[in-house]
C-alpha cells in the first residue's frame, strides 16, 4: 500500500482530486481536518487539553461542542493562540494517523492510503509518507474560491494564506506538483500520470 500525502494552499481544489483519486483508485481517503475535528468532540483528550489552554475564549457552543468558524477566527488573528492550537491536537493527529495507515497495511483492502492535509510539511509528514503531492493553484483563483464557496472575507483570506507555506517551500518538499489552474479534464490527466508512474493504470 502506497502512503501519499496531498498538500496545497487553501483553496486550492483538494477535494475535487480526492473525489476524483475515490472514484478511479482503490484508494482509503482520509482528511486530516476531519480527524482532527473528531478527536476534538467532548470528552477526549484533545478537547479537555483545548478547554485548558483557551479557559476565557468564546469558542465553544451551548452544547459544550468547539465551535469551529469561531475557533478559526481566534485562531488565524492570533500566532501564538494558533501555535498554541497545533501543539495540542496535532500530535493526537499525527498518531492516529500513523494508527491507521498501520491496520489498513495489514488489512491488504487498498492499493493507496491517501492523507490531506495543510500542515504535511509543517509537521514531517514526509517522514512517513512514501511521497508527498503538490495541488498548485494560483493565489487569485483560490481567494476567489474561498470567497464562493466558503465565504471568506478578504481579511481571513491574507490571514488564512499568511499562516501557510510558499509556493516554493511546497515544491521544495513535493515529489509531484499537480497544477490545478486549468480545467477539471486537464488537472486529473495529470493525477492518471502521476499514479501510472508507480502502480499501472487507472481502474476501468
Amino acid at each position: 500500500m502506497r502512503f501519499i500525502g496531498i498538500t496545497g494552499g487553501a483553496g486550492a481544489g483538494k477535494s475535487e482530486i480526492l473525489q476524483f483519486i475515490k472514484r478511479n483508485y482503490p484508494a482509503y481517503i482520509l482528511l486530516a481536518d476531519n480527524l482532527a475535528h473528531e478527536l476534538m468532540q467532548p470528552q477526549t483528550a484533545c478537547y479537555q487539553n483545548i478547554k485548558t489552554a483557551f479557559p476565557s475564549e468564546d469558542i465553544f457552543l451551548k452544547d459544550g461542542c468547539l465551535d469551529r468558524k469561531k475557533l478559526a477566527e481566534v485562531i488565524f488573528a492570533d500566532d501564538k493562540k494558533r501555535e498554541e492550537m497545533n501543539r495540542i491536537v496535532h500530535p493526537a493527529v499525527k498518531q492516529e494517523i500513523i494508527k491507521r495507515v498501520d491496520e489498513e497495511r495489514k488489512k491488504k483492502k487498498f492499493s493507496y492510503f491517501i492523507l490531506e492535509a495543510a500542515l504535511l510539511i509543517e509537521e514531517g509528514y514526509d517522514k512517513i509518507c512514501d511521497e508527498l503531492w503538490y495541488i498548485d493553484t494560483s493565489e487569485d483563483l483560490r481567494r476567489r474560491r474561498l470567497k464562493s464557496s466558503r465565504g471568506y472575507s478578504d481579511a481571513k483570506i491574507d490571514a488564512v494564506f499568511g499562516s501557510q507555506l510558499s509556493k516554493e517551500e511546497y515544491q521544495k518538499h513535493c515529489s509531484v506538483v499537480i497544477d490545478n489552474n486549468g480545467s477539471l479534464e486537464e488537472t486529473f490527466a495529470q493525477i492518471i500520470r502521476a499514479f501510472e508512474g508507480e502502480a499501472g493504470k487507472i481502474n476501468g
